[in-house]
């Protein structure tokens, strides 16, 4: 969430970062202005009024000690419409704050000066590919017929158990999987981070907090009896923990990393781009979350590129990196690194990481916080990224190392799921 105080101290400059993202609700930041306009002076008022029914509780007390009965009625009544006339100060603040609370809710972050206008994916920047991509072989097969051959996944049995979007696992299948999730946490321990093992579900303001809700609402699994909700990913619960929270400074950076299955309910995904395991409701993903000095964060992101460049390395899969355009960046994000992986058979990029500075957006809605010595505490910058999520990792390796009489396995993961090949 931005700050209101910098939306009317860079005016021009929140705007013209959201023309580059291509927000429509520009008439939001006039909104917001006025409504905090309103607050300071509804506020005003009411600290107006209670000094003056705190200087009449004075005079009503000195009249008691001086005998002056008659003068004690009036006050009396004074200060009877003063406590009313405060109570309803109170009530037209509470609302106005929440107002403006609403509205800053609705305010996307203004990108980076590096991140380029545009609006769809067509305006990405390619900023790195590893090699040029050649056509599979004669006769390769796309993921979902490769996992129903050597039989790996069975997407009917889901639909059975539970609907469509929800996989069943078996055999090598299900121990690829479990290797690639082993690998991907050693690989980012190895790298800094700490293990967190997070819980899956969150409360409402921790989707509040990292701009899930309202921006998501109706993709994330509500239960409403408990009214929480099932994390789309570990993003939300591993960030959440600091929130209201003021750290020293000598804490940062904060590097965690945690394995979860993400749900989402994907509504309006419908075609054959989502077919197999290009588009799930439920999936198994590793995350990084990085809290860093705001002078430090952007040196940060760059070190999280590099680290998810190694991982892809180490699959020896083709990838590429773009730098998304204003238009096609996430709500929260100041900046975003997309990673994507050649899908030889399907003849496509699929994303398979995301990276992105929040700078103090997140932050700003967390509390959280950071102080040095006795100096005031200022906002964090927080990351994220996936390292990596698991379905389009796992139809790549498919698609990508068919062989005659099987599947090869990137020796860095055979030696987590102790076969080199599927057959």
């Amino acid at each position: 969430m931005l700050q209101i105080n910098f939306i009317k101290e860079n005016r021009e400059r929140v705007l013209e970062g959201l023309q580059k993202r291509g927000f429509k609700q520009l008439d939001l930041i006039d909104l917001v202005v006025s409504l905090d306009d309103k607050r300071k002076s509804v506020q005003f008022e009411l600290d107006e009024t209670l000094a003056q029914s705190r200087r009449i509780s004075n005079e009503i007390a000195q009249f008691v000690k001086e005998g002056k009965m008659d003068q004690v009625q009036a006050a009396k009544e004074k200060t009877s419409t003063y406590k009313e006339s405060s109570q309803n100060l109170k009530r037209d603040l509470e609302s106005i704050e929440q107002d403006l609370l609403d509205g800053l809710y609705l305010i996307p972050n203004i990108p980076s000066a590096q991140v380029k206008a545009g609006l769809t994916p067509e305006d990405n920047e390619l900023i790195f590919q590893s090699s040029e991509v050649a056509p599979m072989a004669s006769g390769a097969l796309p993921h979902w017929e490769l996992a129903k051959k050597y039989n790996l996944i069975d997407f009917e049995l889901g639909v059975k158990v539970a609907g469509a979007g929800f996989p069943v696992y078996f055999g090598q299948g299900a121990r690829l999987q479990r290797a690639l999730v082993q690998y991907f946490l050693d690989k980012n321990v190895e790298g800094g981070y700490l293990e967190v093992n997070p819980p899956h579900v969150v409360n409402e303001a921790s989707g509040y907090g990292t701009g899930q809700l309202p921006d998501k609402e109706g993709q994330m699994y509500y239960i409403a009896e408990d009214d929480l909700y099932l994390i789309p990913t570990a993003e939300v619960s591993v960030t959440n923990l600091y929130r209201d929270v003021i750290l020293e400074e000598k804490q940062l950076p904060i590097r965690n990393t945690a394995f979860s299955q993400c749900y989402r309910r994907e509504a309006g995904s419908y075609g054959a781009h989502v077919r197999g395991l290009n588009r799930l409701h439920q999936f198994e993903k590793v995350e990084l979350v990085r809290l860093e000095h705001p002078d430090n964060s952007y040196e940060a992101l760059e070190g999280m590129v590099e680290h998810v460049k190694s991982i892809l390395e180490d699959l020896e899969l083709p990838y590429r990196i773009l730098r998304l355009c204003g238009g096609d960046m996430g709500f929260t994000s100041a900046m975003t690194y997309d990673f994507e992986v050649w899908s030889a058979a399907q003849e496509k990029w699929l994303e398979v990481s995301s990276v992105s500075n929040f700078e103090t957006f997140q932050a700003n809605r967390l509390k959280c916080r950071f102080k040095s010595g006795d100096s005031k505490p200022q906002l964090v910058h927080t990351l994220n990224g996936s390292a990596m999520a698991l379905p389009r990792i796992m139809a790549a390796l498919l698609e990508n190392n068919q062989i005659e009489g099987g599947i090869r396995i990137p020796a860095k993961i055979a030696e987590y799921c102790r076969f080199d090949k599927i057959q």
